[in-house]
């Protein structure tokens, strides 16, 4: 009898198809699969590279631009009430323009005493656009009639010279301070204090000029000229049907920003009793706070973020519906493939495990592409719009995992499909 261990043992049958393979032996696959056609590939992942691009790109201009207009309006002064003309009743914070003029240098003085204990100054404002002349030199700007409070009430300290005094006001005298961009304008760089200059045909002399704020868009202190208020009321200046003189606006700042709100009310009652008004529906006048009108131009900035993110995000989907079109005629064109595949040994998981891969690899490539574009693209749009984009990590993942997320929800349903192909049916196929 010949002994058992005499004969040698049948080796295994070792299947050559996915089963036992371990993830990255699948990911090198679907790779390669992926490479076989570079062209078809790129433009599948197209969409989601735009998606995502966009997303970013939004989203970081977005925020810089929040960023921005809230430094700007920080930078012309803080725990600012506005006191203006004109009905109240509005929104909150939205400062309202051209309005009818019923606030009155009267009481701008009367809120000055009143609350003397409780603010850290008042400047009232009158303006209009006029031309500024120097020599054959000439350019249009806002001209502001103020008390010398404005200086520190809205951060006007001058670069050069000095503002004008309490002395000049009540003297009325014909001095200005210049805005940064009026200076350039009028005297291309060269020494501006001392020189004559003419508002609306009238002439000043320069005692002061104020420093680069940057382009703020409307009503930049950069185009702006300040003169005392009683020489713009005497010079430029206009008033209401009683003959009183009359202002565009109060500017009321507080000690502190905690107590901002409740001086806000303060003033409310103030100028009501003072105006004769009981119904706050009839009221002639508005009192703004500083801090609501951050809060609604945040608000509005990141309404119009989430809005044009959301329309970015639409692009994804579009690029999830290409990446299915795509991998469902990859599965007809690898039919025999498949079929192959599983004659050897595959089983249904791993031909779905392979498809499911090869979408979340285009899905993930374009995310990853689609991020760095993104990137590229919010600096470059800064730039031309003299703004810092501002990138968050949250705004990059959720982006990233929504990519992912469509990879594999349009790529299952192909998938699927590659799984459930009959092998025979699969050889037969040409």
């Amino acid at each position: 009898m010949i002994p058992a261990r005499a004969f040698p043992k049948d080796k295994p049958h070792r299947r050559s198809s996915l089963a036992g393979m371990n993830p990255l032996q699948v990911v090198a696959i679907a790779w390669r699969a992926i490479l076989g056609n570079p062209l078809r590939s790129a433009l599948t992942a197209l969409g989601v590279i735009i998606g995502v691009a966009a997303v970013i790109a939004l989203t970081g201009v977005g925020q810089g631009s929040t960023a921005n207009i809230t430094r700007s309006l920080e930078s012309l002064g803080t725990n600012l009430l506005t006191v203006s003309g004109g009905r109240g009743g509005g929104p909150p914070g939205l400062v309202r323009f051209g309005g009818p003029q019923t606030i009155t240098v009267k009481d701008a003085q009367a809120l000055q005493e009143q609350f003397a204990t409780q603010i850290a100054g008042v400047a009232p404002v009158a303006q209009g656009n006029h031309q500024v002349k120097f020599g054959a030199n000439n350019t249009n700007a806002t001209v502001i009639g103020t008390w010398p409070a404005y200086a520190s009430v809205r951060n006007a300290q001058p670069e050069q010279g000095s503002f004008f005094t309490e002395a000049d006001n009540q003297a009325r005298k014909r001095v200005a301070v210049l805005g940064y961009q009026v200076a350039q304008d009028l005297f291309e760089g060269s020494e501006a204090l001392g020189q004559k200059i003419k508002i609306a045909g009238i002439s000043f002399t320069v005692v002061g000029v104020l420093p680069d704020k940057g382009d703020s868009g409307f009503a930049s202190p950069n185009s702006q000229v300040l003169v005392p208020l009683s020489t713009y009321i005497q010079r430029l200046g206009r008033s209401n049907n009683r003959g009183e003189p009359t202002v565009s606006q109060v500017y009321v700042q507080g000690l502190s920003k905690d107590t901002l709100k409740d001086l806000q009310n303060q003033i409310t009652e103030f100028m009501a009793a003072r105006h004769k008004l009981t119904n706050p529906d009839e009221y002639d006048f508005s009192v703004q706070n500083q801090a609501d009108a951050l809060a609604s131009v945040n608000q509005v900035t990141q309404t119009l973020t989430l809005f044009l993110g959301g329309v970015a995000g639409i692009s994804l989907l579009v690029g999830g519906i290409g990446i299915m079109n795509i991998m469902l005629v990859s599965v007809t064109e690898r039919t025999r493939e498949i079929g192959i595949r599983k004659a050897l040994g595959a089983k249904p998981r791993d031909i779905l495990t392979q498809f499911l891969v090869e979408s979340v690899v285009l899905s993930v490539g374009g995310g990853v592409l689609g991020i760095l574009l993104g990137l590229g693209l919010a600096r470059s749009v800064g730039n031309l719009l003299s703004i810092t984009p501002i990138f968050s990590t949250s705004s990059m993942a959720l982006a990233f995992a929504f990519s992912v997320m469509v990879g594999v929800f349009f790529g299952y349903y192909p998938a699927l499909q590659a799984a459930r192909l009959d092998p025979v049916e699969s050889l037969r196929y040409e």
